[in-house]
């Protein structure tokens, strides 16, 4: 397995997997940068405005672009994401990972809208 298969496999699960497994995979004080009107959100306030079930059904992740430094990586990338009864989500993603003792955490997530 190519070292960073498991950063991708942790970032798409971000985007499917819901509130508790992104909760699980997030460093405590994270930044999240989510499209108006959320906004910038840090730690627990990124939770209260997640939905359990996130709803995303459908992604596809392109452009994936890796560098690291130490124990940090940073994921960017072209996600065209969908979910029930809403217009689909095209956006340039960036997310920063620390690898804590041989356990992932991300320590911030951007998403800038293509439209």
């Amino acid at each position: 397995m190519h070292p960073d298969e498991d950063l991708w496999r942790l970032e798409e699960a971000f985007w499917t997997s819901g509130r508790d497994s992104a909760r699980a995979t997030t460093a405590a004080g994270a930044i999240v940068i989510y499209p108006y009107p959320l906004g910038i959100l840090q730690g627990d306030d990124i939770w209260a405005h997640m939905p359990a079930d996130t709803g995303w059904r459908l992604i596809e992740i392109a452009d994936r672009t890796v560098t690291r430094q130490g124990n940090v990586a940073v994921l960017a990338y072209r996600v065209v994401a969908q979910k029930d009864d809403t217009p689909i989500h095209e956006a340039l993603c960036a997310s920063t990972w620390l690898n804590d003792a041989g356990r992932w955490l991300r320590l911030s997530h951007q998403q800038t809208p293509m439209a």
